[in-house]
């Protein structure tokens, strides 16, 4: 490295440069947070600039920044390579607090070789960011419910034109960053009459509030709606998810769609599925009630990939998200984008902070609930579908009117295996979480990964390092894992009941979709992500709507999540986007199980997908690998394994779900026509990669890259 003209110059050497920066925040910043860090740079190559804070007085680069933490670099952002430098502005997912901090971390580059001039780093504090959150269209967030927003500042005043629909609702949420009061104003003035003026006054800041206005009087007409604030010079108002709705439904299709997600359940734990428990009584309903599908294959084994998968119906490799730091270009049409662009209200929540903006997954909501800690009150989410399913009840309460569309994920399945009263003796016993818990704390020590290990995850060899019993770990940890099952369906129960209760049970569809499944030690090791065996890609997927779905329908053989976004947006009656790689469901409705029947009304049978990148930050089992199950088999194909595993394994798909027996070396044939498929296949996804966000600024103009990143879409 070298410093010339005020510039620090360097270049990046492997594994990846890192720099360390002692730092504390002035004094007079000590109570304020971090809200970003903007940094202006150059680097010849690369993908990915990170950032990161430490609250450590003696920070080791090392165990901070080791590949088995990935959580390390806490701030990423897309990095343009060339020769003109470029300011990145980098967010942590939650506001840092300024006075823990004793060092700042920058990664200018992860490529190896690449040269790079930083020429600026700057703290931009919350309270700097406040004064300079400029009006207009913003994607603005108040105790983690995040909205489209428009921005104002008192005294202005922000006015445009409308056609009201019949039975005209102005859909509307108002919110303060500042303490003061603050009145909002809307005045809905026709062309001829006297204005309607409506005023609401905020005293609290930090939480949103329920400004919704009927506006029946006024239907059919055109009118001139104006946004003001009466409050101090200055002060910030937000108009959250401004809209106008008729609440007059369309018979001929959905008045809503709720698409769960339910983290890590592997399917071969709901009775449907052949589960000798019964974890679940409302799904098995349900799927019974609906249509289920008898072999959905998920695109990845873990979250942060597999859901853009779902909601964009294409490839990991066609839309790009394989680690951690990546973000789902703005390219990307989302299922949640094509409901909004129909006139649908929108509504999102995530459980973990994978399915929302640090993934570029709130595209298409006016309103979305991230995951993580509520930064005013400092208050940690629990792990429980209770929680989510309390968010949205309220919600559907207000919308019971208007055409929307839900995307509720909850994750009880996922570890820790910790199940609540009263379900953690449904199936164990008492006592059975404290013994667990010492099993645990006994082989923690013996864990390589450091997320393993943050985890409680051991394989099987540290389990007998220490001599403990592989069956008796793994059955504690598989009572408690149906009995979060059973949590789980309890809380959807709730959401099925309010349904329900407003009359919408024949006018909504749900569709029920797990992201991943989970290992057992099945090929000794726990968690997720580390491997496309049948443990983890073997997912349920049903759909249920006593109006819009048939009942007792089953779809035989093998079928992609990518599949569910197509079928959805059928029974909508919404155009589906010509990029998908899925395909509809809606041919098997009405053929009865035969596939012949199916094919003639648009199905067509095509393998089935499943990716996973080289991650090394797991610390186990890095290597990438992908698998194509088609005719009743299932290869995989591994680069460069580890532990001692084969490039190529083949599977009976049907006998072997697991994947435990691999009969490669048997049938040279088969293992030829997979690979020859899976060849085809990857051509096929690379030619359908999205356009990247950098691709997409060259052709675009300052005011649409300007309005993408004000909504945190860039």
């Amino acid at each position: 490295m070298r410093i010339a003209d005020g510039v620090l110059a360097g270049t990046s050497t492997p594994p990846s440069p890192v720099l360390k920066i002692a730092w504390q925040a002035p004094q007079a910043r000590r109570n304020d947070k971090i809200h970003s860090v903007e940094v202006r740079m150059k680097a010849s190559a690369g993908r990915q600039l990170s950032f990161a804070t430490s609250n450590d007085e003696e920070l080791q680069i090392g165990p901070f920044l080791a590949p088995g933490n990935p959580f390390g670099w806490s701030m990423s952002t897309p990095l343009i390579p060339g020769e003109e430098a470029s300011t990145y502005l980098l967010r942590p997912v939650q506001p840092v607090p300024a006075a823990d901090i004793h060092h700042l971390l920058i990664r200018p580059t992860e490529a190896p070789g690449s040269d790079f001039a930083i020429e600026s780093i700057r703290v931009i504090f919350e309270r700097e960011h406040l004064s300079n959150i400029p009006s207009g269209i913003n994607w603005q967030g108040l105790r983690g419910v995040y909205r489209e927003t428009i921005v104002s500042r008192s005294p202005e005043t922000v006015t445009f034109d409308a056609a009201l629909p019949e039975r005209a609702w102005l859909d509307l949420n108002v919110g303060t960053l500042q303490n003061g009061a603050v009145t909002f104003q809307v005045t809905v003035a026709p062309a001829s009459g006297e204005p309607r003026i409506l005023r609401h006054t905020v005293t609290q800041p930090q939480r949103w509030e329920d400004f919704g206005i009927a506006l029946d009087e006024l239907s059919g007409s055109d009118v001139e709606i104006s946004l003001s604030l009466e409050a101090d010079a200055g002060v910030l108002g937000l108009w959250g998810s401004p809209a106008i709705r008729s609440r007059v439904p369309d018979p001929s299709s959905p008045q809503g769609v709720i698409v769960v997600l339910m983290d890590t359940l592997r399917r071969d734990h709901l009775a449907m599925y052949g589960h000798d428990r019964d974890t679940a009584p409302l799904l098995s309903r349900l799927a019974s009630e609906g249509v289920l599908v008898e072999d959905p294959i998920s695109q990845a084994t873990w979250t942060k990939v597999s859901v853009p998968s779902i909601f964009t119906s294409l490839y990991p490799t066609s839309h790009t998200i394989e680690d951690l730091p990546d973000l789902l270009p703005a390219s990307a049409v989302t299922m949640a984008e094509v409901f909004r662009e129909a006139g649908y209200a929108t509504f999102g929540i995530s459980a973990i902070p994978f399915t929302g903006k640090m993934t570029n997954l709130h595209q298409g909501y006016e309103v979305f609930h991230e995951s993580g800690m509520d930064v005013a009150t400092g208050g940690v989410p629990e792990k429980s579908a209770r929680r989510h399913v309390d968010k949205l009840l309220p919600w559907l309460d207000a919308h019971r009117d208007v055409p929307f569309f839900v995307f509720l994920h909850v994750e009880d399945p996922h570890s820790p295996y910790y199940a609540p009263s009263p379900y953690e003796t449904r199936w164990g016993k008492a006592g059975d979480v404290d013994k667990y818990r010492e099993m645990q704390e006994t082989v923690r020590p013996k864990i390589d990964s450091p997320l393993m290990r943050q985890f409680g995850m051991p394989r099987t060899e540290d389990l007998a390092e220490v001599e403990l019993s592989t069956e008796e770990y793994v059955a504690y940890e598989l009572d408690a894992y149906d009995g979060l099952i059973r949590a789980m369906d309890a809380e959807i129960q709730r959401l099925v009941d309010k349904l329900d209760s407003l009359g919408l049970s024949d006018d909504v569809v749900l569709a029920f979709v797990s992201d991943h499944g989970t290992e057992f030690l099945e090929h000794d090791a726990h968690f997720h992500g580390q491997s496309v065996y049948g443990e983890l890609n073997r997912i349920p997927m049903f759909l249920w709507s006593p109006g819009f779905i048939p009942a007792g329908v089953t779809v035989p053989g093998t079928v992609e999540t990518i599949d569910l976004m197509p079928t959805v947006l059928e029974i909508a009656g919404l155009e589906i986007p010509a990029a998908v790689h899925g395909q509809s469901l809606v041919p098997w409705f009405d053929a009865g199980g035969d596939e012949t029947a199916a094919g003639q009304a648009g199905w067509r049978r095509k393998p089935a997908i499943t990716e996973k990148a080289s991650l090394p930050f797991r610390g186990v089992d890095g290597f990438a690998s992908t698998s194509i199950v088609f005719d009743g088999w299932k290869l995989i194909r591994n680069l460069n394994p580890s532990r001692g595993l084969p490039e190529i394994e083949l599977f009976d798909h049907v006998n072997d779900p697991l994947n435990l027996d691999n009969v490669a070396d048997e049938h040279s044939e088969i293992v030829a026509s997979l690979l020859k498929q899976l060849d085809q296949w990857q051509q096929f996804a690379e030619a359908g990669k999205l356009q990247s966000d950098a691709e997409m600024a060259e052709a675009m103009s300052p005011e649409e890259l300007k309005r993408l990143r004000s909504l945190g879409y860039l």
